[in-house]
């Protein structure tokens, strides 16, 4: 039976095993996915995870319950040799082994791409996981528990500052829920005002969210400023050294949250760790029907889709003529790749990938919105809906489906859930504090010695002494 093996559980590589699934008959392949999480991250409700509007489990969809006839091994894949059809098995635990293989999906995702600044490495947090998603919501809970205890002055300043680096359609959707989630908690800390609260966004263009007009994006411009959000264009983070935020305007913003948004790059692990071709900016190189290669020849065997692919958009409207990295496309390239993988196994040809781009939207915080495809650009609730109901939809699963919009149906009538589960990153906290230890061992005390008796002086002993002198018997 040949073996399909997909490298990567995100996007691309969830929906391609998912349609494998469907699209293979009982015993025409055997398919393997490889990913050190055991679950899919449906990025686009990471900021509403960010800022309590949706719960964080919801937003994950479970590998094992989904893909019923895929064999799901919790590992990274730190090696592809395609010349000989394996690929080195980085397991969580135990040690790493060989994996044959027949047909290869490269489906590794991206990652955060962050440059040398001093400081970021340290201080920042980026958005590209649900664990960060939910330590951001933590922590900016935390900031204002700790912040109503203390004085007003530059540590309460700090704490309830935010910055955010990155103003594309990640970076400009966390912004704005982050504002308006701190807007909803001013209600519950009267001891704190909005003018406490202070947000930055840091931009190196001269605008934000190039995936829309320029009208549309000075409309969300305009939109911020009305909430009290500060958006720096133009202007370069130089450091982030102990949450000092320094930007080339010479401006200086103390912080005790950063979130970076500046970008993505393909998965560097996968990519260096491999002999498939990789092009200029470190995506692995893939013809329009997926499979890895130029337009003059292929590498059989091996396919590649999502933010770890160049893939060639051939509605021409991609960036540098390649696909954008975004979830739009790995969905779509993923259903396609499941066809043609399929098609290859019984001789048939692949057919390439063609999507034109639907457009783009993003939330604004609750009942608010931006919506833009082509020339038609819709703007606050109406967009607020449009961009709830294509990712409510968009979800994976009827089960996530149900849960998510659930979830939104109860935060209607009952508000945010504004419990802080920061401590769950030291779950033994209050155990250790209390918990009983045995004592340490005491030191033995040594038996006293018995008094030694009086020595009596031998008769040479006593002749040897010296009569004492006359003077010294009179002193």
């Amino acid at each position: 039976m040949p073996k399909i093996l997909v490298v990567g559980g995100g996007y691309a590589g969830f929906y391609t095993a998912w349609k494998l699934e469907k699209q293979l008959r009982k015993g025409e392949a055997e398919v393997t996915i490889v990913d050190p999480l055991p679950y899919m991250t449906y990025q686009p409700f990471l900021p509403e995870v960010a800022a309590g509007s949706i719960e964080a489990r919801h937003a994950v969809v479970a590998t094992r319950r989904h893909l019923k006839r895929t064999r799901v091994l919790a590992a990274k894949v730190t090696n592809i040799d395609h010349a000989h059809k394996t690929a080195t098995i980085t397991p969580n635990e135990g040690e790493p082994w060989q994996e044959q293989y027949d047909q290869i999906v490269v489906t590794a995702g991206a990652v955060s791409r962050t440059f040398p600044i001093p400081g970021i490495a340290d201080n920042a947090i980026g958005l590209k996981t649900i664990e960060e998603a939910v330590a951001i919501r933590d922590r900016l809970m935390s900031n204002f528990d700790r912040a109503t205890t203390i004085p007003p002055g530059p540590e309460r300043d700090r704490l309830l500052t935010v910055v955010v680096v990155g103003g594309g359609f990640a970076g400009i959707e966390v912004f704005a829920e982050l504002r308006n989630f701190a807007s909803a908690l001013l209600k519950k800390y009267p001891e704190l005002s909005f003018d406490d609260t202070h947000f930055h966004l840091i931009e190196a263009m001269g605008r934000i969210m190039p995936e829309v007009s320029l009208p549309t994006s000075e409309w969300v411009l305009k939109d911020l400023a009305k909430r009290g959000a500060n958006v720096h264009l133009d202007t370069q983070l130089t450091s982030a050294v102990d949450g000092n935020v320094e930007l080339s305007t010479g401006e200086s913003i103390p912080t005790d949250l950063i979130v970076w948004t500046a970008g993505v790059m393909a998965n560097p692990t996968v990519v260096r760790g491999g002999d498939l071709p990789v092009e200029e900016r470190g995506r692995i190189r893939a013809r329009a029907d997926l499979r890895v290669g130029t337009p003059e020849e292929f590498v059989e065997g091996a396919w590649a889709a999502g933010d770890v692919a160049a893939v060639p958009d051939l509605t021409g409207g991609g960036v540098g003529g390649f696909c954008v990295p975004n979830a739009q496309h790995a969905v779509r390239q993923a259903k396609l790749m499941a066809k043609n993988v399929t098609a290859v196994l019984r001789g048939e040809v692949p057919k390439d990938y063609y999507h034109k781009n639907l457009g783009a939207v993003a939330g604004l915080g609750l009942y608010n919105g931006v919506f833009q495809s082509g020339k038609i650009a819709l703007k606050g609730f109406i967009a607020w809906l449009a961009h709830r109901g294509y990712h409510g939809l968009a979800m994976p699963s009827w089960e996530r489906k149900f849960r998510v919009v659930w979830g939104w149906w109860n935060n209607l009538w009952l508000g945010r859930d504004l419990v802080n589960l920061e401590t769950v990153q030291n779950p033994r906290y209050v155990f250790e504090e209390f918990a009983a230890r045995p004592r340490p061992p005491q030191p033995v005390e040594a038996a006293p010695a018995a008094p030694a008796s009086p020595k009596v002086p031998s008769p040479a002993e006593t002749a040897e002494q010296p009569e004492p002198s006359k003077a010294a018997a009179a002193t």
